[in-house]
């Protein structure tokens, strides 16, 4: 045990005198699952070759960060904007990567007429159906061929297991969901498609989700995989993350886990969720660590992450993909949220694009797995 609780200093100091003789993330788990990160528009334009070689290195699957959200996609009806989406694309393709649309349905970041009329009012169920349709359609059929997968809808279910009342559940009905999968299943009949949510390690968000996908199968709809957020902590507890992975794999579709990150300060809420609009007045013990994070906290940190990735690697079997949300910790949503000015650390990188001791940890769970096989 102690041995390797002082591991991934000891991996850390040999990656910086022998750089290349170190195994990437991809190559690392080339046979157990792809390695993804998610991107936004400022990674994809840098002109800092640097980070693209990074992203190379460690990564065979992209997702995009924000740049296929309905708000920035369709800002104002029938007025669609490509812009950002096709770099996004056109790096992955360049890159010989897997690329991950993300996402089509989602009640937050939508712009806000999609959902009413022109006095304001909440439009019919059939316009707002139309305007669904429509919008997957110029969406998934611009990338047809290109997009090896969508999350289709995204945090359909809330904290009590039930669909959340989102305003397409209110306007259309529950079966929103299905046909969202129906009409991306015929904008691109080969793209893989996705159901993602978060916090699917509490037992009611599980039930639901299980539930849900048992219903989508029932009808015959085309779902292909689970996406589960992983917006962690160090407290989050690993023995309820592997039993959903054991009753998700009972679906017979992909596990992938998505969103990952690991954030290493307090969190000031008992309630973790993914609503961005959430703020918090300053308190300066939720942002303990603005220059740098302790090396007792580093340690910690890495234990966590070498944790989740021996259950992962016992699943391996199920899960495809694994993606980190960001690409290191100066361009992670987690800074300034849910505190502003808050500095946060959850990524394998550091702000200078450097490995981490948690990166490491993760190599070396591939490397223990294999060795006991």
């Amino acid at each position: 045990m102690k041995t390797k609780y002082y591991l991934p200093l000891l991996l850390l100091l040999s990656f910086c005198s022998q750089p290349q003789e170190m195994s990437s993330l991809k190559e690392t788990y080339d046979e157990s699952f792809t390695i993804g990160v998610a991107l936004g528009d400022d990674i994809i334009t840098s002109q800092d070759s640097q980070i693209h070689t990074m992203i190379n290195r460690e990564f065979n699957s992209v997702v995009a960060e924000n740049c296929m959200k309905s708000e920035v996609i369709q800002p104002s009806e029938g007025e669609f904007d490509f812009t950002q989406s096709d770099r996004f694309v056109d790096f992955g393709m360049q890159n010989n990567m897997e690329i991950i649309g993300h996402t089509l349905i989602w009640h937050s970041q939508a712009p806000p007429w999609f959902f009413t009329d022109s006095s304001g009012a909440d439009v019919s169920r059939e316009i707002m159906i139309g305007r669904m349709e429509n919008h997957i359609n110029n969406l998934v059929g611009r990338y047809k061929g290109k997009v090896y997968g969508w999350d289709i809808v995204n945090e359909a279910v809330d904290d009590s297991g039930e669909l959340r009342k989102s305003k397409f559940h209110q306007i259309i009905g529950e079966d929103y969901i299905e046909l969202a999968f129906k009409f991306a299943h015929n904008a691109d009949p080969l793209a893989k498609l996705f159901y993602n949510d978060y916090n699917l390690w509490k037992p009611e968000r599980r039930d639901g989700t299980i539930e849900l996908m048992k219903g989508l199968q029932e009808k015959g709809i085309p779902v292909h995989g689970l996406g589960m957020q992983a917006h962690w902590g160090l407290d989050t507890p690993f023995d309820l993350v592997e039993k959903s992975i054991v009753e998700f794999s009972k679906l017979g579709i992909d596990i992938m886990l998505t969103e990952l990150d690991i954030t290493a300060i307090p969190f000031p809420s008992e309630e973790l969720t993914a609503d961005i609009s959430t703020n918090y007045e300053y308190l300066e013990k939720y942002n303990p660590y603005p220059e740098s994070l302790p090396d007792s906290v580093q340690t910690q940190l890495s234990k966590k992450y070498s944790d989740l990735f021996d259950i992962l690697l016992r699943y391996q079997d199920v899960i495809s993909r694994v993606t980190f949300w960001g690409l290191n910790d100066s361009t992670t949503w987690r800074n300034n949220w849910p505190v502003k000015g808050r500095v946060d650390y959850p990524l394998l990188f550091d702000k200078n694009n450097q490995p981490k001791p948690a990166y490491f940890s993760v190599i070396e769970a591939a490397k223990n797995n294999l060795g006991n096989n």
